[in-house]
């Protein structure tokens, strides 16, 4: 089962929403506005990135621009509280696995949330439809 954090404006939660609804996958859905994230949710989240705080930060954004401020002269602490109380300086959609994070859409690393079964059928069904537009 997959968390899929959002905010109900944003056109790539959206886009994230329906493809996995389209592609069967389960998933809880959270508004983050609505639920902002715990201190704990977003450690979690972080222990998943690749480059910590700089992939989950919308730098961006005009909350962000109005704020002002350097993450990099931040605590974690003091970073987590910032975050926690202005959801909309998180990059969305978060997507989060039990061992894997996405975040933002991006349609080719969605599908590591579906089943390996499933991509393999995908695979073989993309290998032949290619296949056959060769030969015509």
């Amino acid at each position: 089962m997959l968390d899929l954090y959002l905010s109900p404006s944003c056109a790539s939660c959206r886009k994230a929403r329906f493809w996995l609804q389209s592609h069967g996958v389960t998933f809880v859905e959270h508004n983050i506005l609505t639920q902002p994230f715990t201190a704990e949710s977003l450690i979690k989240i972080l222990e998943k990135t690749e480059n910590g705080t700089e992939d989950i930060i919308s730098t961006r954004s005009k909350l962000f621009r109005t704020l002002a401020i350097n993450v990099e002269d931040l605590t974690m602490n003091e970073l987590l509280i910032l975050v926690t109380e202005n959801p909309k300086l998180l990059r969305r959609p978060i997507i989060m696995g039990k061992d894997h994070v996405q975040i933002g859409f991006n349609e080719d690393e969605i599908r590591t949330f579906l089943p390996s079964s499933y991509r393999r059928v995908e695979l073989k069904h993309s290998k032949t439809s290619r296949f056959q537009t060769n030969e015509a």
